[in-house]
């Protein structure tokens, strides 16, 4: 299969179709170039807030986004179905009835008639910015999707630099962590990417990570936003010796493509010169492992 990762600059709307041109446009450009899977970044929904006129505003920003969240989600999956593409909708926050504050959301969807939204992921790890500033709060479990595509989890931006969440999806037999992040610093940026590139070496599976670029502004919440969308996979057999399948340069808005055959992950898992994703269990073991050497084992040198 192919996948498309975006580098995503946000904008400003001020008519829906506008906001719905720019997606339209974005999902037909990498479905003109083959990708069967589409990745879009943390917090592209924050677009939504302009078309109320809110994203001067923290608070405001975040309720006006979830207002049209769903809409937006819609139109997503029509796109999806009509072109013939797995997509991950850009994420954003969801005002659930079970909580008072929000979480940050993102849709996977298929292009299956009548079943086009296959799960959602929630952001599990608030950066703290999130906790601190805007109040979002963490949502609900993380989940591993099994599509035709192969099985997919979702880590996302934040979630992406902690070994656990990883593994807990690879237990669940991802093949694709899908890594979807919105940093505001070169440094930002690369600890999502480090953590992405750690995934995929831990787990011996791919990696996708999709940022927003470019200035915003009008947002205090994403003015500023540094990145490059990159695919990543273990390095070892069958892979780039640095691990890097596609990687775009920074801050240059567009897709970035790569072709996956899953079976390079079987293979690497079965006959890779290392064993990470088996020997993960036995690594816990050890970390796990208490005794304190005694003194005389600490200089009973021969």
């Amino acid at each position: 299969m192919r996948i498309a990762t975006a580098a995503y600059p946000l904008d400003q709307f001020t008519a829906w179709e506008d906001y719905a041109a720019k997606q339209i446009h974005w999902v037909r450009e990498a479905a003109g170039a083959g990708a069967d899977l589409l990745v879009f970044p943390e917090y592209g929904r924050i677009e939504l807030a302009t078309l109320q006129n809110a994203a001067g505003d923290l608070e405001s920003s975040l309720h006006a986004a979830a207002d049209l969240a769903e809409k937006a989600d819609h139109l997503m999956a029509d796109l999806a179905e009509g072109y013939g593409v797995h997509i991950l909708c850009p994420s954003g926050p969801v005002f659930d009835e079970d909580r008072d504050r929000p979480t940050n959301r993102a849709w996977l969807l298929g292009p299956e008639p009548g079943a086009n939204f296959i799960g959602y992921t929630d952001k599990q790890v608030m950066t703290r910015f999130e906790r601190e500033h805007w109040n979002v709060v963490p949502g609900d479990p993380l989940q591993v999707f099994d599509t035709p595509l192969g099985k997919i989890g979702v880590l996302i931006c934040y979630d992406a630099e902690f070994p656990l969440l990883g593994r807990r999806l690879i237990e669940e037999g991802a093949e694709i962590l899908l890594c979807p992040s919105c940093t505001d610093s070169t440094k930002g940026y690369n600890r999502v990417r480090i953590g992405a590139q750690a995934r995929a070496l831990e787990g011996q599976c791919i990696t996708v990570q999709s940022p927003t670029v470019q200035p915003a502004p009008w947002s205090p919440a994403v003015d500023e936003n540094v990145g490059a969308a990159g695919i990543y996979g273990p390095p070892d057999l069958g892979f780039p010796d640095d691990g890097i399948l596609a990687l775009g340069e920074i801050n240059d808005p567009g897709w970035v493509l790569a072709d996956i055959d899953l079976a390079a992950i079987t293979r690497v898992r079965a006959e890779g010169s290392v064993f990470n994703h088996a020997h993960w269990p036995e690594s816990q073991d050890r970390a796990n492992t208490h005794e304190t050497p005694t003194a005389a084992s600490q200089t009973d040198f021969p």
